[in-house]
């Protein structure tokens, strides 16, 4: 593949610089261009073998994936975990057994459960985020997909699937499944854990849905819209200024007024609005609301009467004190080291942007794209306090309550992935292009 035009900064009127066209027309035989959604760099798009993949030279992002008879594979997926689905939120979850007497838990009692003890937030997060979301992406996903095998296109397809890509991210079924099993491991010692089909079921959906995720490819799904959204040809390239649609990909010619993207009707950026002040009001706010996060307890185990506050180090604490090493060492990465080291490199990036610094952009786009992946894994710890609050309620042998603490903790996880999406990664790259220019 080979690189067409660079973008230039703002402050350069958006201009592009010619970079090998003649060479890319040479060599191009489809005629249609791609660029980065991480550095907008500009490519020519080609055929490439089934079952590989094009990532762009300068920053690493994956640009896009040749996935065979990608329609029918992920339709079937998706069938597949919806019916899973079902079956997760019928039966019974995880069953607790003490002195004679059993507790059951379905999926949603740990959102329930956090509701009724009156932390109606968490409870409606924890909802969202592992049933309410994966169900709508798996049903919008079909919606989509089920014409598409018939080789038609989906009454309010943009509509839909920009709904789908906007809370894709929020279904955190993963990070509910390790809560689930630091939850298990840790009730061990306190009472007999019994697993129910609905967990085997929750099982095999995550891993249908992992899979129905990765053999999906949009561009497939566009196909059918083709003729309504068509490629910005080659030719016509050099004497226009184009926009990325950051949600479908299609580059749009540029009429210096507020658009939407023609195809999946998305607003259309240069780049992300206020970015740098609305991800640093973010940082702030989640600085703050991590002291309390850390100070105030985030459950409080009380046995045959007596019990004390537990706060996120203390509970590490005790981890470490019964032997579960591995386990200790699972929840202080996902609650401690993870909110701090994300909100270090988000301020890191902040300040390299501000100050137009030229180190390694490809190190610090990776940087951010680690951010991206490993923050909503915090969120393990409002998991485990909902199943441990829903499963270990019995009175006077053993009680489990949510404490403040959750409700700050919860607020930095959710905030912080709010101050990933809104940072743009393309500022990053703007003072190279931007020296390149000037050389």
């Amino acid at each position: 593949m080979w690189a067409l035009y660079v973008v230039e900064s703002e402050s350069s009127s958006r201009d592009y610089k010619k970079i090998e066209v003649e060479k890319m027309m040479a060599n191009s035989h489809i005629g249609k261009i791609i660029a980065c959604q991480e550095c907008d760099h500009f490519y020519s798009y080609e055929v490439i073998p089934l079952g590989a993949q094009a990532n762009c030279q300068h920053c690493g992002n994956l640009l896009y994936r040749s996935i065979p008879d990608s329609i029918n594979r992920s339709l079937a997926l998706y069938l597949t975990a919806l019916i899973l689905f079902f079956i997760a939120n019928i039966f019974p979850f995880l069953s607790l057994e003490l002195g004679g007497r059993i507790v059951d838990n379905l999926l949603f009692s740990s959102g329930w459960a956090m509701y009724k003890l009156g932390m109606g937030e968490l409870g409606l997060l924890i909802f969202l985020t592992s049933i309410l979301f994966p169900f709508t992406v798996i049903v919008g996903m079909l919606y989509l997909l089920i014409p598409a095998r018939f080789g038609k296109a989906a009454p309010y397809t943009p509509q839909v699937y920009r709904i789908v890509n906007s809370i894709d991210p929020w279904c955190l079924v993963g990070v509910f499944m390790l809560g689930v099993l630091i939850a298990i491991v840790k009730l061990q010692d306190l009472a007999t854990v019994v697993t129910g089909p609905s967990l085997i079921a929750f099982t095999l959906l995550l891993l249908v849905y992992t899979a129905a995720r990765a053999n999906f490819d949009p561009n497939d799904l566009w196909l059918l819209n083709e003729a309504s959204s068509p490629q910005i040809p080659i030719e016509k390239l050099a004497n226009h200024k184009f926009l990325n649609c950051q949600v479908c990909g299609l580059l749009t010619r540029d009429t210096g007024e507020k658009q939407k993207c023609i195809r999946c009707y998305s607003p259309l950026h240069y780049r992300k609005k206020n970015s740098l002040e609305t991800t640093w009001a973010l940082l702030i706010a989640a600085f703050v609301l991590l002291i309390p996060a850390n100070i105030y307890p985030v459950m409080t185990v009380i046995r045959f009467g007596q019990g004390e506050p537990n706060t996120i180090l203390s509970g590490v604490l005790h981890l470490i004190e019964s032997g579960m090493w591995g386990l200790a060492m699972i929840v202080f990465v996902a609650s401690i080291v993870v909110p701090v080291m994300k909100l270090i490199i988000l301020c890191f990036l902040l300040i390299s942007v501000q100050k137009k610094s030229l180190w390694r952009p490809r190190d610090r786009t990776l940087l951010y794209r680690v951010t991206e992946i490993v923050g909503a894994w915090s969120m393990v710890d409002i998991y485990l306090v909902g199943l441990l609050s829903s499963l270990v309620s019995l009175d006077a042998l053993s009680t489990i309550r949510p404490g403040i603490g959750a409700i700050f903790f919860a607020s930095v996880v959710v905030i912080t992935m709010f101050a990933a999406h809104s940072f743009d990664p393309r500022l990053m790259w703007d003072q190279i292009k931007e020296k390149n220019n000037k050389g």
